[in-house]
């Protein structure tokens, strides 16, 4: 039983040692190449969110982690089979139902910890923002929470299903990761993309939504095959120290009419 994790504890325990600070693993169910799993976003939410909130805890904070929400916006990949996708909008409606409980419950600090590059959340939190008692606070961690050490971890991170999801999927969740039985190499192809017409789309001057199957061959952005599990570890580590810091912090901070500030 961890106790920082709301599936796993009991009513007694939540009753007698109220929690101030929640924890969303966002994630989503989609292909990631030939050799990891449908739920590799959801796998990392949940993992990497465990980490922090551990370590939070250990430190003192009452930070509760909530189950993670296996779904995301696949209008991107729904030309391949059993991408599920949740709609912007419908994926804000499930949000603020959960911001509205944990209102009703007195925690009113939320970081919304994301996996899924097609999830797109600002705009919700601009919405919410002054509409409910919970502050919001949001962590893409495969980009701000971490772009600034990819160079230094990863010959090349990758988009989707690349160098850093493959390294994170062998270092906490092996037994989904599939290899080649003979050679032993993984399954994947090498994630290269295709360009479009235009330069400034190419350039990243303009951006569109990419139709991921006249993106990539299988669904891969980024090359997989140079990932260890000991560059997972790393960048677990480098994740772990710098938002359960952040956690701490969060839980130590009092609510008044300036907070944040």
């Amino acid at each position: 039983m961890r106790e920082w994790m709301l599936s796993e504890v009991n009513y007694a325990q939540v009753r007698d040692s109220p929690f101030e600070v929640a924890v969303l693993p966002m994630g989503a169910t989609e292909p990631h190449n030939f050799h990891l799993p449908y739920g590799t976003d959801t796998y990392e939410s949940e993992i990497i969110g465990s980490n922090i909130c551990e370590a939070a805890f250990k430190q003192g904070a009452r930070v509760v982690m909530l189950p993670a929400i296996p779904y995301g916006t696949e209008t991107n990949q729904m030309e391949f089979p059993l991408a599920m996708n949740l709609n912007p909008s419908t994926l804000g409606f499930v949000i603020k139902d959960i911001v509205d409980s944990l209102a009703k419950h007195g925690i009113h600090k939320l970081l919304i910890l994301n996996s899924h590059g097609g999830n797109d959340f600002k705009p919700l939190l601009r919405e919410l923002q002054g509409k409910t008692p919970v502050h919001l606070f949001l962590c893409n961690w495969y980009a701000g929470g971490s772009a600034d050490v990819h160079s230094e971890i990863f010959e090349s991170a990758g988009d989707h299903a690349g160098e850093m999801e493959t390294a994170l999927a062998l270092a906490y969740f092996p037994q989904f990761v599939a290899h080649n039985p003979v050679t032993g190499e993984l399954t994947a192809d090498d994630g290269a993309v295709n360009s479009t017409r235009f330069e400034a789309v190419n350039k990243g001057w303009v951006s569109i939504t990419r139709p991921w199957h006249l993106l990539t061959k299988n669904t891969g952005s980024g090359n997989p095959h140079p990932a260890t599990a000991e560059k997972g570890r790393q960048l677990m580590d480098v994740l772990v120290e710098r938002i359960s810091t952040f956690l701490v912090e969060l839980a130590e901070t009092d609510l008044d009419e300036n907070f944040p500030f």
